[in-house]
């Protein structure tokens, strides 16, 4: 089991991830949320994933392209810190959903990819050993160690579900 990481793991801005995963193992967590998450995502209607709850904000295929571009920066930056690398640079999430072209997938392909993609990093994340989950490095100029990105991993996705359900009235 993967224990919840200390405060001085992350940074204050990944906080509120990390405190919205409960007290349990995390990995267990992380499956669950797959799960709930793909099977929430592809029950959606082209219309309801073209939804965004105000001008200017994203859609719900835009949201879902941002979880897994995020999904992805946070594995890449666990694996590259538990092989001992110390600096990587920061993450514009603007910018990559401006680039992402989401919009023009379906919501299908977008809860399949999300899927595989946790799938993926489960592997990755039960690979780790205890000294790996450990290593620490810098992301976006703050410390984080590798057990950090897992519960932010799940925290992001809890985040993103809670959205979901208080201003898109999915979930």
């Amino acid at each position: 089991m993967i224990s919840k990481p200390n405060t001085d793991e992350y940074s204050p801005f990944a906080a509120g991830y990390v405190a919205l995963v409960p007290d349990e193992n995390v990995i267990e967590k992380l499956e669950e949320l797959m799960t709930s998450s793909y099977q929430l995502f592809s029950s959606l209607t082209e219309e309801q994933g073209a939804y965004a709850y105000a001008p200017g904000k994203w859609t719900v295929k835009q949201s879902l392209g941002h979880m897994i571009d995020t999904e992805r920066t946070f594995a890449y930056r666990a694996m590259v810190f538990s092989r001992n690398h110390t600096e990587l640079p920061g993450f514009d999430q603007d910018v990559y959903v401006a680039n992402s072209d989401s919009d023009s997938r379906t919501v299908q392909d977008l809860a399949s990819e999300f899927k595989a993609a946790r799938e993926s990093n489960l592997y990755l994340i039960k690979s780790f050993s205890p000294e790996q989950l450990l290593r620490e490095g810098i992301a976006s100029n703050a410390r984080f160690t590798v057990r950090a990105f897992v519960y932010m991993m799940a925290g992001h996705e809890l985040h993103h579900l809670n959205l979901f359900r208080d201003r898109y009235s999915i979930g």
